[in-house]
């Protein structure tokens, strides 16, 4: 068999796994060993293929072209099967990797194989691992976002999420971007300027967001801790969700940036809306 591809070790994978693997095989061409890179195989193929540029009459500038190419590739190769090796041991059971559209994954393996960052190939995995276990829940639009994305960019937007209630959707509650709570995490009038920009939020800081028409109890979560907010009336109320929401894009990442709960939130919010007669209360679960 070719060095130039790598070997499946199908033996420790789950069936998902195997199957991702092969539909990856077949959308860009390439088999891939998601337990470890075959470095050894790589570098005799590599030195194989350098040494029999010798016996070519090219000149030196040439040569020098051509095991740059070849050194790049292969730095590629090690990129795509590290993100690949992460995704496949965090799929779930009832993952459906076979129904990943092909063109798919041949524009994320376009868009992440120049990522050789450590924590920026976790959150390219998380975004594979999150489609094969649910095929459709990232747009190529995200998969384009994310590959302009520079480091300190992801690190805001993960701040900016660990604001992030659900109901629904996801949705950062910045009351005021002017506030201590957020400065302290970066969060301001020119961070939210910036995200904005970037597409991943609507910054709205004239008026702000709404929820309407709420009964008296609305219960929201935050990381999976139920959030109460009692209203004085019984119908039509308002509750005021601050100056961000997150776009298409945003939403899709909110999940997967990897964002953890503050603290010092939930007493911010419950001394917030108490001052606008709405009561807050926090489920605490068990341990």
């Amino acid at each position: 068999m070719s060095d130039e591809k790598s070997i499946v070790n199908f033996g420790d994978l789950s069936k998902p796994a195997t199957v991702l693997i092969e539909k990856m095989s077949g959308a860009i061409g390439t088999v891939y060993e998601p337990t470890r890179i075959k470095r050894e195989a790589s570098a005799k193929a590599e030195a194989a293929k350098i040494e029999a540029l010798a016996n070519i009459e090219v000149s030196e500038i040439e040569q020098r072209a051509i095991s740059r190419l070849v050194h790049e590739e292969a730095k590629k190769q090690e990129n795509i099967e590290s993100i690949t090796e992460q995704a496949t041991a965090s799929l779930n059971d009832e993952a459906k990797p076979e129904n990943i559209e092909d063109d798919w994954i041949s524009h994320f393996f376009e868009k992440c194989r120049n990522v050789s960052d450590k924590e920026m190939q976790g959150l390219w995995s998380s975004l594979l691992t999150g489609e094969a276990n649910k095929p459709g829940s990232f747009s190529k639009r995200t998969i384009e976002l994310i590959s302009t994305l520079d480091k300190s960019d992801a690190h805001l937007f993960t701040r900016l999420c660990s604001f992030a209630m659900a109901g629904g959707e996801f949705f950062p509650m910045i009351l005021d971007h002017q506030a201590e709570i957020y400065k302290r995490q970066g969060i301001n009038f020119g961070s939210l300027s910036h995200l904005d920009s970037l597409g991943l939020i609507s910054f709205n800081h004239v008026s702000g967001f709404l929820l309407q028409s709420l009964p008296k109890n609305v219960t929201l979560l935050y990381f999976g801790m139920p959030v109460g907010f009692t209203f004085k009336s019984d119908s039509n109320n308002k509750l005021e969700i601050g100056n961000v929401m997150l776009t298409q894009v945003g939403q899709q990442l909110a999940p997967i940036c990897g964002a953890t709960l503050n603290p010092e939130f939930l007493n911010y919010i419950t001394e917030h809306y108490k001052k606008k007669g709405i009561e807050v209360g926090v489920m605490i679960p068990n341990k």
